[in-house]
């Protein structure tokens, strides 16, 4: 898959926010230094990240890591078309507003690490959006 010739709009699962928080230099903070690519996520994702983050330092890494990150209109309350579009597709109901966000926010990419409920559609477009892993995306676009 080639390198996007425009801007494209990639949106953060909660366990991706947690990673590039949780230590310093961690590897996942490369996404932050890509041209040409537009960090989303939503309040739910960011929330979901933060509460799992035990240390002070690891909350204030999250904070300056969504000062780079647009923050999309909370997916919790999406319109009836972008509920029609997630009917049939699979997913638990913590993992729903995380794609139903993705979608709405118009994304072209999902990046999650959740193997376990994500995992079958990694590769995928589901509603527009490619859901990857993070070492996927980064092996595709980071050159």
């Amino acid at each position: 898959m080639p390198r996007p010739k425009h801007d494209c709009r990639v949106f953060l699962d909660a366990n991706v926010l947690f990673s590039a928080a949780y230590r310093e230099q961690a590897g996942l903070a490369v996404l932050w230094k890509l041209h040409r690519v537009r960090l989303v996520t939503s309040v739910y994702a960011a929330q979901e990240a933060a509460n799992n983050l035990d240390q002070e330092d690891q909350q204030s890494r999250l904070r300056d890591l969504l000062e780079g990150v647009e923050i999309a209109t909370d997916a919790l309350g999406i319109d009836a078309r972008t509920q029609d579009k997630l009917a049939g597709i699979e997913l638990p109901d913590k993992d729903r507003p995380i794609l139903a966000g993705a979608v709405a926010a118009e994304s072209d990419f999902l990046l999650t690490g959740d193997i376990q409920h994500f995992g079958i559609y990694f590769g995928k477009i589901l509603c527009g959006v490619r859901i990857l892993r993070p070492a996927e995306f980064l092996r595709r676009f980071a050159k």
